[in-house]
């Protein structure tokens, strides 16, 4: 079943953020723009340049209202300890989620359950807590910060413009389309 416009399911974890343990919950994903990006695990090899990327585009993310919470199995312990001791994630300034239990990858069905590590698992979340974006790729292949963003502006524009819609590769300021039957095998 596809997770698109359904609502974030309740969960509650302790998180790791600028030197401090903190309670998130998914009422925290409302009345903003939020991603919700799980990786497999602390301490490994893709994941940490992912989150680097995300880290060096952090304010971007800020300045569209949209607020970042990456998500493992480790503990918030373990988020903390690799903050500590990695020159990529010691950038990290956005919310970093421990998942021991496995509550929140599973609620969003980005659990490899034989390995118990989450897949890589990219989620937007519109202000009402509504799933507009899902993107799940392999282990192997890393994500890109400019490309989520991208995404982001095209369905931040779609939610504040009812009746219209972005083409592909849709880029911020480019012509927008409305539906209607006059378009109908004309594009």
């Amino acid at each position: 079943m596809s997770l698109i416009n359904t609502e974030v399911k309740p969960f509650k974890a302790t998180a790791f953020k600028e030197g401090k343990f903190i309670d998130v919950t998914d009422a925290d994903l409302r009345g903003k723009w939020s991603v919700v990006f799980f990786y497999p695990a602390d301490f490994t090899f893709v994941c940490p340049t992912e989150l680097e990327d995300l880290a060096e585009n952090y304010e971007t993310f800020q300045k569209l209202g949209v607020e970042i919470y990456s998500v493992s199995t480790d503990t918030h312990f373990s988020h903390k300890a690799w903050h500590d001791s990695s020159p990529a994630i010691s950038k990290i300034k956005y919310t970093m989620v421990g998942d021991p239990t496995g509550t929140i990858t599973r609620n969003f069905d980005v659990m490899i359950e034989e390995a118990g590590l989450a897949d890589r698992g990219s989620f937007v979340i519109d202000p009402e807590g509504k799933i507009q974006i899902v993107e799940v790729t392999a282990g192997g292949i890393g994500r890109d910060a400019q490309e989520l963003l991208r995404k982001i502006k095209a369905a931040q524009y779609v939610y504040s413009h009812p009746g219209e819609v972005c083409p592909a590769a849709w880029k911020e300021g480019a012509e927008t389309l409305a539906p209607s039957l006059d378009l109908v095998g004309k594009i």
